[in-house]
């Protein structure tokens, strides 16, 4: 007769084989669940074990993983009874295609300390709730593996997803060979890869990345690079200057901008370099030129008494404000070669094979307004009539297959505009509530320095595009708007970090709204 109770064997962590063995699998849609369920359930059956695997679908959009389960028992002559879902407590083995579905397995109380081996990859996938967070809406990953490690037996995490992507194959692969490396299964390696043998499909690829799963999680150290013939990933360049080959003017246009980079204070180079690139690969580059003048404002102003803290922030928000989101932007990066890469790597499809993309464009009679040369763009604008009239044609979902000729070439020419980008409406505005932004924050750094910093840094509220963007400029503006009532405070400063911060957590903006009439109500009180 099977013991359910029976305890885990001490000496391999694996469990004894005259008893219930229950594992857990969570995984999402494209990680391969199903798959390693499988070959879970093949390795038991040449063991001399039943076993039985069922699924329990998850709700999409990454509020909910696809829990794939495991019951086995060695085969004695009797037929054991199996369940059909796992219970809380109840688990032995539990499995997690990422950290955050690691986390959730322990609220449901499906990890326990004195029974299961969790196995977690360490790599992250944000969850819905994450993403609409308007500001840093990232859960810790820290706090998962100390939890885990609390609430675990046995905690096994690595970036299990790198491992795969490195080898070519899904993270199925490497899950199962952390599984067998653990040895909390009383199964031999080789009938773990008699397994993915079996499969018949992309079996070398799998086998690769099922052995460097296994030896890291034995704790084995991985071959040197040069064994590996892995090849270095380039260091992307800004667009304007990878075409070595043209005009000898970008070069050298490049060339300058870098020197001027290269003198600024050491702890301003790194951010300032950064948003160099990205702003040369947005436009080009006399708009890198552009950033720079600007930057060059705020280092004038700066010293390394304060850390050069004002000059970091303007090279970090200087950089996002002039790379703003419009329609030319959105085309521009859906066009790229880049782009189709980085897509076919992720769903796994080959250079030879075709790949049909449906790119999904809504633009508003806004965003048509702001590709317009600025004078055609403020005409129609300040028209209701004519505006309205457009919107009710231009306003509405379109699907685009860039797989397509003419679905290329239409987002194509979009992307193109982006040489006449600083005669468009969009760009006049975009200049305009830049350079008020921009010249509000130096103003106060003589009197307040750190106020004139955190003035810089409120340019994190302002994201997105179309109606995203609009939300978070009317947040920036309601945030600045305290300025007026903490004029001569000490703690200005505090308080306008006070406010953005509530901006970033709230998506409603009521937290915002409570503190805006926390600061109304301040007056003349002294600085808090």
């Amino acid at each position: 007769m099977l013991d359910p109770s029976a305890a885990l064997r001490p000496k391999t962590g694996a469990l004894d084989d005259e008893r219930v063995i229950k594992l857990a699998v969570l995984a999402v849609g494209g990680q391969g669940g199903g798959v390693l369920a499988d070959w879970i359930t093949d390795v038991a059956e040449r063991n001399g074990y039943i076993a039985q695997s069922t699924s329990v679908a998850g709700v999409a959009q990454r509020t909910g993983a696809t829990i794939y389960y495991i019951e086995m028992a060695r085969d004695t002559g009797r037929l054991p009874v199996f369940a059909l879902s796992p219970s809380q407590g109840d688990v032995d083995i539990l499995i997690a295609a990422e950290l955050m579905e690691a986390g959730r397995a322990i609220i449901r109380g499906f990890v326990t300390p004195e029974r299961t081996t969790l196995i977690a990859s360490s790599h992250r996938i944000a969850a819905v709730s994450e993403k609409i967070e308007p500001g840093d809406g990232r859960a810790s990953s820290e706090k998962v593996h100390a939890t885990a490690q609390a609430a675990a037996k046995r905690f096994i995490a690595f970036d299990m997803e790198k491992i795969a992507a490195e080898n070519g194959t899904m993270i199925s692969a490497s899950l199962l060979g952390a599984l067998a490396g653990s040895d909390a299964l009383p199964f031999t390696r080789e009938s773990y890869e008699q397994a993915i043998g079996a499969g018949g499909r992309g079996v070398k690829a799998s086998l690769a990345a099922f052995a460097a799963a296994c030896d890291r999680a034995r704790g084995i150290a991985a071959a040197p690079a040069a064994e590996k013939a892995v090849a270095k990933p380039a260091v992307a360049e800004p667009r304007s200057t990878a075409k070595v080959s043209g005009p000898e003017i970008l070069l050298k246009g490049w060339q300058e901008l870098a020197a001027r980079v290269a003198a600024l204070p050491v702890p301003v180079r790194d951010m300032a370099e950064r948003g160099l690139k990205k702003v040369v690969d947005y436009q080009d580059i006399a708009y890198g030129g552009e950033y720079l003048d600007r930057l060059d404002k705020a280092v004038a102003l700066d010293d390394a008494e304060h850390g050069y803290a004002l000059s970091i922030a303007a090279a970090k928000h200087l950089a996002n404000a002039m790379c703003y989101d419009d329609m030319i932007r959105v085309a521009d990066l859906k066009t790229r070669s880049t782009r189709d890469r980085r897509v076919r790597k992720e769903v796994g499809v080959g250079e030879g094979s075709v790949l049909q993309v449906t790119e999904y464009f809504h633009p508003r009679i806004e965003e048509f307004c702001g590709t317009l040369p600025a004078g055609l763009g403020s005409y129609i604008e300040n028209r209701p009539k004519l505006a309205a009239f457009l919107d009710r044609r231009i306003n509405r979902g379109r699907r685009i297959r860039t797989d397509s000729l003419t679905g290329f070439a239409a987002l194509w020419f979009i992307g193109g505009l982006r040489r006449w980008r600083r005669r468009l409406l969009r760009h006049r505005i975009e200049v305009e509530h830049l350079e008020r932004w921009y010249e509000l924050s130096l103003a106060h750094v003589r009197e307040n320095y750190a106020l004139g910093t955190e003035i810089l840094n409120c340019r994190r509220l302002i994201k997105g595009y179309s109606d995203t963007h609009a939300r978070a400029q009317s947040k920036f503006d309601r945030v600045l708007s305290a300025l007026a009532m903490l004029k001569g405070r000490e703690d200005a400063a505090d308080w306008i970090r006070r406010l953005r911060e509530a901006a970033l957590k709230d998506e409603k903006g009521d937290m915002l709204d409570g503190a805006l009439k926390t600061v109304a109500t301040l007056g003349d009180s002294p600085a808090l």
